[in-house]
């Protein structure tokens, strides 16, 4: 097991949650927590660990992505009109491996933050190979020629895991997306609930 997989799963344990919705998580099997403590009787959490909870779900599911970088896109979502935690989940939906995650070019987030790395995709025809790339409505997102044949690809291309969004146009055959608009919430196909009404309080007092 890779170290990546791994640490995926035991996001999965900690939270308690299928946070992706694979049928492989150990949630699956077990819902305790990780670790030798891991069965003890769960302690009611405050209202702290509560807003903190949803924040590490949340940051957990776009790759685990770093805390400098989670709270980036939270300030920039406080600056935008609007309500925050909608603004949030639309600046975390426009990065470029959740798009590539979400059009289902390949199985996983934690893949598709490598796969643009390793400079499989374009956006509007230009080689783009930064993960957090944000797009905007109207670009089309497009798997180069040499990599569309690749075994991730055709797999991920078929799987019934995931249902395509309705903010995102993906001809699979050509394997080209177009991000049609940004999305809120309710929008999104989370497997689990995410309330970023909670993150955003959470920053609020922290």
């Amino acid at each position: 097991m890779t170290k990546r997989t791994a640490a995926k799963y035991k996001l999965d344990r900690r939270m308690g949650e299928n946070i992706w919705g694979r049928p492989k998580s150990p949630v699956n099997r077990r819902e305790y927590g990780p670790g030798v403590h891991g069965q003890r009787r769960k302690a009611k959490l405050s209202d702290f660990g509560i807003q903190l909870r949803a924040k590490q779900k949340l940051k957990g599911y776009y790759g685990d992505l770093t805390e400098k970088q989670f709270r980036r896109i939270y300030t920039e979502a406080v600056r935008v009109n609007g309500d925050t935690g909608e603004n949030l989940i639309g600046l975390l939906e426009r990065r470029l491996d959740a798009v590539v995650y979400r059009s289902k070019f390949v199985p996983t987030v934690f893949a598709a933050r490598q796969f643009v790395n390793h400079g499989h995709v374009t956006v509007n025809g230009k080689k783009v190979n930064i993960p957090s790339y944000r797009v905007k409505e109207g670009d089309v997102i497009e798997v180069r020629e040499k990599s569309k044949q690749m075994n991730m690809v055709l797999e991920a291309a078929v799987s019934q895991e995931r249902d395509l969004p309705e903010y995102i146009n993906v001809d699979q055959n050509k394997k080209v997306a177009t991000f049609v608009r940004t999305p809120g919430l309710s929008d999104v196909p989370y497997p689990v609930m995410m309330e970023p009404n909670l993150v955003v309080e959470y920053y609020a007092k922290n």
